[in-house]
This record gives structure tokens, sequence and C-alpha cells, in this order.
């Protein structure tokens, strides 16, 4: 059962509100070194993401050199539904296509999302372009509670299992969008919720030689991301 924060506490960009917190992002854990994985083979990009349309903004904004990067014309990138959304920066969300079997910001000759990797080569912070919703992934919103992603939660994301709990894994970011007085208050609840509990080193999850995952997200939260950079 969630449980209420003591505030709401707004996004950077003023969306997603965070008002309630399910538990069970101290107690599920996963492989959480997305790139120093060898057993994923990006599974977490094959449905592409949601993008909050301030996000989507900024990339148009710089097409010409993102599209010489990624090798897909820009009319490509996103699906053509604008869907309104009071969780997403800008009040509405689109969402990434998806491309010969993957995101089509993933990085095809190598590992990870092309945004995040733009990002930092032409020294910009990565969040300027990469949604919140990639960097937080397997944690994810909606309705203004933070809790574990339909297919970590279930067991059918590859990397579910042995490493750091979903918090700890996030807990940067979320500094980041939400601020250093969500991330106290939640250092509070998770110390309470499991006392002995420290990050882990991440290691391959038992039987995760091949991705168990053959549906999209089933929507109650914000779904499927691209991979980090």
């Amino acid at each position: 059962m969630p449980f209420r924060l003591s505030r709401p506490y707004v996004s950077r960009a003023g969306a997603p509100v965070i008002r309630r917190v399910d538990p069970a992002i101290f107690t599920t854990r996963y492989f959480g070194a997305c790139l120093g994985c060898t057993f994923c083979r990006d599974a977490c990009c094959e449905y592409g993401v949601d993008v909050d349309v301030e996000t989507a903004g900024r990339i148009l904004a710089q097409a010409p050199e993102i599209e010489t990067l990624v090798g897909i014309d820009r009319s490509r990138w996103f699906t053509s539904d604008r869907t309104p959304d009071t969780d997403a920066a800008g009040g509405a969300q689109l969402r990434t296509q998806v491309v010969e079997g993957a995101c089509v910001f993933r990085n095809r000759a190598g590992r990870g999302c092309l945004l995040h990797a733009f990002a930092l080569s032409t020294s910009q912070d990565y969040h300027t372009l990469k949604p919140i919703v990639s960097a937080l992934f397997p944690l994810t919103f909606g309705h203004g509670t933070l809790f574990v992603s339909d297919e970590l939660a279930d067991g059918t994301l590859v990397c579910a299992g042995d490493g750091p709990t979903v918090y700890e894994a996030a807990r940067g970011e979320l500094a980041y969008y939400f601020g250093d007085a969500l991330v106290a208050e939640l250092d509070v609840r998770a110390l309470a919720t499991n006392p002995s509990a420290t990050a882990t080193t991440s290691r391959a999850p038992h039987g995760a030689s091949h991705a168990t995952r053959t549906a999209p997200a089933s929507g109650q939260g914000k779904s499927l991301p691209t991979a980090g950079a």
C-alpha cells in the first residue's frame, strides 16, 4: 500500500508531482548497472518510451545534429498522437517510434541511448534530452505515485533479481528531478522498511540468459524507456 509523503514534491519541470510512494521500491532489486550487463541486449528498448512534449521539443530543436547520429529521419522519431497527461511536463506526451524492433533512439552499433550519448558528446546535461521515464526506469510514476514498473514487479524484466534496490539505483536521479528533500524523506523510509538494506554488488540474476518480456507495459505507469548511455 503506497504511503503519503509529508508534502508534494514537484519535478523541476513542473510535472510530475509526487505525493505517494509504494514501499516496494525499497525492497525490489534488479541488476542496476545497465551498461555493465552482458545478458539483456537492451531488452528495455524494444517498445519505445513516453516523452513529455517539452523534452520532445528540445530534441527536435537539435534535429539536424541528432538525425546525423541516429541515421533515421526525424519524421519517424515520434508517434503522431499527442496525449494529454498531467504527469508530463507541458501537459502532454508523445512516444518514440519503434523502428526495426527497438526504440528509434537505441544505439544499434553498440549499447544504450543515443540521446544520452549525444548530450554527453555535446557537453549538455543528458537530462535535457533524455526522457524522465528513461532516467528513472524501472522506477516509474503515475497519478502522483512512485512505484516499481509492472515488468519488474511481475519478474518479466530480464534484469530482475540480485542487485541494488530500485530506490538505491534511482536515488541520484530522484534528487535531480525532485530535490534533496525528497531523497532525505525517502532515506528515512528506506531504513525503516528494510533496516539491513545496503546497496549490493550488481550481478546477473539467475536465469537471465534471455528476455521473458513479450508485451508492452500495461500503461498503469509511464512505460518502457530506452536504456541508459
